[in-house]
């Protein structure tokens, strides 16, 4: 179906373009020039929301209708008289109707459906993914500051970033992962006096315990394998500790390195990894901060005033132009951010993704703003962000505030040890980034329906164990498909075929909860499936075509869950409550 729809796709641009050739009155020259340039939007297909309705839509008459001065209807007929002339539509086609104000529906050609089948089966791991782009995406995220353990919200940063990295390299981009972190400043220096503290024998509520200091128990777990003289070995870097309480450096220095080892740990729990890391500090040790301070100065986009320096960031639309260096000498957090990706636009990534989180909305403008005064042909969307909101924790219908380890908030670790890692993955991305979430740790163990991983799982593994027990897979890539002709049979060829075009579009959007929207309607279907036809029947044809039909389902399940760095299980163990969802062992 996937050839069948790239050859009615062009069968549709094409049909458009003659209509905009035949209207009468002809459209001006510059009317004519803009909806040729909506061709490429107009032509494409949507999928009715009525199955009765046919297999896909199109709405381009009704788009077309006002910019050209005619009726709907009679446009939607135009267009179906110039389709039918089409030798994909007369091939893949088995019917064309015009419906409401203009809906163009179609009905496909049970062979078209079919062939969907076949195209998951060959491309396998491959299905769904896109040739190399040649574009080069820079996707930064988690970013944390080494001054505790990952909390939740760092982990839906993680999970939202991993995945539309994903998303990205299934598009063909070539993507790098970066993590960028201040390693320096008054934050690492509460750490280390935190720490320091507890050597000298100091806990939270003592009298000459610092103010700023971070309270939670890692702290005394750092103390005391500093004083053991060990040695920690983060992905970035590592340190011996020299066992010096007075040493206030070294033990700050140590603290950096074991609370990246910390946060390491947490991402290879979670299945995260980073091509690079970069270090706030280079940018100062570097000279960049200085030097992008010159720049924007040269720029004349900068001023004088109350003895603090001024980025005119209105000329470019911030609500106000901002503090660039404090009357004390000190830059203001935007300044190192700005300097930050000038290095990033120099080192060849023209596409640049930010993942964080709305408390950080402030920055975008006046970090844009800096990029444009420059005057380096940044583009003005440079970089680009996603934005997410924070999340809350209920367990036992109460609201988790506090980790006793973190001392501040539930952490990543905590979240995977209650659940799993899929469950925690999978709940993270399953909400658009800027909406209110709570992760429901009662919801997350539960065995059926209502959660929402276990159902997309369990729909694997019900699929792996129904091909075991109907004859395996050696021989379905000789299936007859022309089998496959039940209802719910054509409704699971119909989703399987949404999968490319649905990843196209999550990959555009950074919308990695549509992959999770996606996986829950296709289990939903094959369940239907499930519930309406039996595999293992004496028809040996229709046996081999209907698992040719669960292989690809299978397949595409595994494909999607993966994007999202969830695991596909071969088998599951099933809470006995779990009664809409037949035990796998009923048979095929």
């Amino acid at each position: 179906m996937i050839e069948a729809k790239q050859a009615l796709r062009l069968a549709l641009h094409q049909a458009l373009q003659q209509l905009l050739d035949q209207t009468a009155p002809a459209p001006t020259a510059e009317a004519r020039d803009s909806l040729l340039g909506m061709l490429p939007t107009l032509a494409h297909f949507e999928s009715p929301k009525v199955a009765a309705h046919g297999d896909l839509a199109v709405t381009a008459a009704m788009a077309l209708a006002r910019p050209l001065k005619k009726n709907p209807r009679e446009l939607a007929q135009a267009l179906v008289t110039r389709l039918q002339a089409q030798s994909a539509v007369q091939r893949w086609v088995q019917a064309l109707d015009i419906a409401g104000p203009g809906f163009i529906n179609l009905r496909l050609a049970p062979a078209a459906k079919q062939a969907v089948v076949a195209e998951v089966l060959v491309a396998a791991d491959l299905f769904g993914q896109m040739p190399p782009s040649g574009r080069k995406v820079m996707v930064e995220f988690v970013s944390a500051n080494p001054t505790g353990p990952l909390h939740v919200g760092h982990g839906r940063n993680a999970a939202l970033g991993d995945s539309i990295c994903n998303l990205l390299q299934s598009q063909g981009h070539e993507v790098l992962r970066e993590f960028y972190y201040n390693d320096a400043g008054v934050q690492i220096n509460n750490l280390g006096l935190s720490v320091q503290s507890r050597l000298r024998g100091l806990k939270p509520g003592d009298a000459g315990w610092p103010e700023q200091a971070y309270n939670g128990e890692y702290i005394a777990d750092i103390a005391a394998d500093f004083a053991a003289g060990k040695t920690v070995q983060a992905d970035d870097r590592s340190f011996t500790a020299s066992g010096d309480v007075s040493d206030l450096a070294a033990i700050t220095q140590f603290a950096v390195a074991y609370l990246r080892h910390e946060q390491d740990l947490d991402l290879r729990a979670f299945g995260v990894r980073f091509d690079n890391y970069f270090l706030e500090s280079s940018l100062y040790s570097s000279g960049r901060v200085d030097d992008t301070v010159q720049r924007l100065v040269a720029s004349g986009k900068t001023y004088e005033e109350g003895g603090a320096l001024w980025l005119r960031s209105t000329d470019y639309g911030d609500d106000k132009d901002r503090v660039m260096r404090k009357r004390d000498g000190t830059y203001t957090y935007f300044v190192p951010d700005v300097a930050y990706h000038l290095a990033k636009f120099e080192r060849g990534y023209t596409q640049v993704i930010n993942i964080q989180g709305t408390d950080h909305h402030g920055t975008v403008a006046r970090v844009r703003a800096g990029l444009q005064a420059v005057g380096m042909g940044i583009p003005t969307g440079y970089p680009d962000y996603v934005l997410y909101k924070m999340i809350a924790v209920m367990k036992g219908g109460e609201e988790v505030k506090m980790s006793k380890r973190a001392g501040t908030s539930v952490s990543v670790r905590d979240l995977i040890e209650w659940t799993s890692r899929d469950a925690v993955r999978f709940f993270l991305i399953s909400r658009k980034a800027d909406t209110e979430f709570t992760f429901d740790v009662d919801l997350a163990l539960k065995a059926n329906d209502e959660n929402p991983v276990f159902y997309v799982q369990y729909a694997h593994a019900r699929i792996c164990s129904v091909l075991a027990k109907a004859g395996g897979t050696a021989d379905v890539g000789q299936a007859d498909l022309s089998r496959l002709v039940a209802p719910s049979e054509t409704a699971l060829m119909l989703k399987l075929a949404e999968y490319p075009d649905m990843l196209k579009r999550a990959a555009d959007d950074r919308a990695p909860h549509d992959v999770a929207f996606y996986l829950r309607e296709l289990a939903a279907t094959f369940h239907t499936f499930y519930a309406s036809e039996r595999v293992l029947v004496d028809d040996a044809e229709l046996n081999r075509a209907r698992r040719a039909l669960l292989c690809a389902t299978a397949q595409v399940l595994r494909n999607a869950l993966a994007l999202l760095g969830v695991s596909a299980p071969e088998s599951m163990a099933r809470d006995a409550a779990a009664e809409d969802l037949p035990a796998l062992e009923q048979g095929a």
